[in-house]
C-alpha cells in the first residue's frame, strides 16, 4: 500500500514511468515507426536502426548498445547521451567486446524493472553469449536481441563469421522468439512484436541491402509469423515458396519466372516460425495450402525445415570467403536456383502420384 500511495504521488510524468516500468511504449509509440516505399533497397540492419532511433523518445525504458559493434549492428541511441558514472542517464551502452556480458547485464537490468534492454551483436558472435540468453529465455525475462550480418551474404570475411546453424539452434530454445524480416517494413513489424512481447525476443537481420518489396507494410502478418505476400491465382496453388528475410525478394522473382510457364504460385514471407506456430490451424492452412507442393528458401540450415516444406534450398556446410552475393551465387542462391529446385520439386511430386 505504501508502494501505490507513494506511486500515486509521484510528481513526474506517470505515462513515461508506467511505459518503462511495463518495458513498453508511451500510448501511440507504434505511429512513430517508419515506413520504406517499395523498391528501396535498405539493409535490415540499417532499417533496424532507423527504427530505435525514430522510437527512442516514445519508447522511454530503452537502453543498450552494442558488443563493439555498435555502428555495425545499428544499436545506436543518438543524442539519448552514454551511460557512465558522469551521465546515469545516458541511455547508450558501450559494453565493449563482451557478449556474454552484455547478455547477462541485459539480464539484470530487465530482472529489475524499469527499463527494456537491447543488445546487438554479428549473429556468429551470439555463441559467445548463448548461456546469458538462455537464462532469458528459462526465465521469461523481457529483453531485445539485435543480431546482424545474418548469413553467407555477409560477404569476405568467410565461414567464420558466416552464420549456417544458429537459427535454427535459437529456434529449438524454448521461450525465445526469433524474427528475420524480409525488409525494412517487416523489420519495423518485427520492432513492434518485440516491443509488445513479454519474453525475450531476437531479430536476426541482414548485412546487405535487400529491396523493399510489394505488401510488406502491413505489420500485422509479421506480428502471425506467416503470411502470403504473393497470393496464388487459385485458392489451390501448384506451388508455395516460402522464404525468410533476404530469401523472399528471390521467391518474388522466382514466381514470376514460374507463373510465366503456366504454375500457379503462392509467395509466403516466414519471418517467425514461433509465432506461427501459434497461430490456428485454419489460417495456417491458409498460408501452407496442404495439397500444394511447398519450397522453403533460406540462407541457413535445412533443420527442422521439414515441418512446413517437401524440399528446401539451404546451407548445410560452411560458407566460403567471397562477396556476398558471389557466396549465395555459389550455394544456390539465385532467382534461377530456385525456379530450377521448384521445377525439380513439382516433377518428382508428380512422378510420385503416378
Amino acid at each position: 500500500l505504501a508502494w501505490h500511495d507513494r506511486l500515486d504521488a509521484w510528481n513526474g510524468d506517470r505515462a513515461e514511468l508506467e511505459a518503462c516500468w511495463s518495458g513498453t511504449g508511451l500510448s501511440g509509440w507504434e505511429t512513430k515507426l517508419p515506413t520504406w516505399e517499395p523498391g528501396q533497397m535498405v539493409a535490415t540492419r540499417k532499417a533496424s536502426g532507423a527504427i530505435l532511433k525514430a522510437v527512442a523518445d516514445v519508447v522511454p525504458g530503452l537502453i543498450g548498445g552494442g558488443a563493439d559493434l555498435t555502428a555495425n549492428t545499428g544499436t545506436e541511441l543518438a543524442d539519448q547521451g552514454i551511460q557512465s558514472a558522469d551521465d546515469p542517464g545516458g541511455r547508450q551502452i558501450y559494453f565493449g567486446v563482451r557478449e556474454h556480458a552484455m547478455g547477462a547485464v541485459m539480464n539484470g537490468m530487465a530482472l529489475h524493472g524499469g527499463s527494456l534492454p537491447f543488445g546487438g551483436t554479428f549473429f556468429v558472435f551470439s555463441d559467445y553469449m548463448r548461456p546469458a540468453v538462455r537464462l532469458a529465455a528459462l526465465m521469461g525475462t523481457k529483453v531485445l536481441y539485435s543480431w546482424t550480418h545474418d548469413s553467407v551474404g555477409l560477404g569476405e570475411d568467410g565461414p567464420t563469421h558466416q552464420p549456417v546453424e544458429h537459427l535454427a539452434s535459437f529456434r529449438a530454445m524454448p521461450g525465445l522468439s526469433v524474427l528475420r524480416p524480409a525488409d525494412a517494413n517487416e523489420c519495423a513489424g518485427a520492432w513492434r512484436v518485440a516491443i509488445n512481447a513479454t519474453g525475450p525476443v531476437a531479430l536476426i537481420l541482414s548485412r546487405q541491402d535487400l529491396p523493399v518489396l510489394v505488401g510488406t507494410a502491413d505489420n500485422e502478418g509479421v506480428a502471425r509469423g506467416a503470411y502470403v505476400l504473393v497470393p496464388a491465382d487459385t485458392p489451390t496453388p501448384d506451388l508455395v515458396l516460402v522464404g525468410t528475410g533476404s530469401e523472399v525478394h528471390l521467391c518474388v522473382a522466382a514466381a514470376e519466372v514460374l507463373a510465366a510457364d503456366g504454375i500457379d504460385v503462392q509467395v509466403v514471407s516466414m519471418p517467425s516460425w514461433d509465432l506461427f506456430d501459434a497461430q490456428e490451424d485454419h489460417y495456417r492452412d491458409h498460408v501452407l495450402p496442404v495439397d500444394a507442393a511447398i519450397l522453403a528458401v533460406e540462407a541457413g540450415a535445412s533443420l527442422g525445415w521439414d515441418r512446413y516444406a517437401d524440399d528446401v534450398v539451404a546451407i548445410d556446410r560452411f560458407g566460403l570467403s567471397a562477396p556476398g552475393a558471389v557466396a549465395l551465387a555459389t550455394l544456390g542462391f539465385t532467382v534461377e536456383g530456385v525456379v530450377d529446385r521448384a521445377r525439380t520439386l513439382l516433377a518428382d511430386l508428380r512422378e510420385d502420384t503416378l
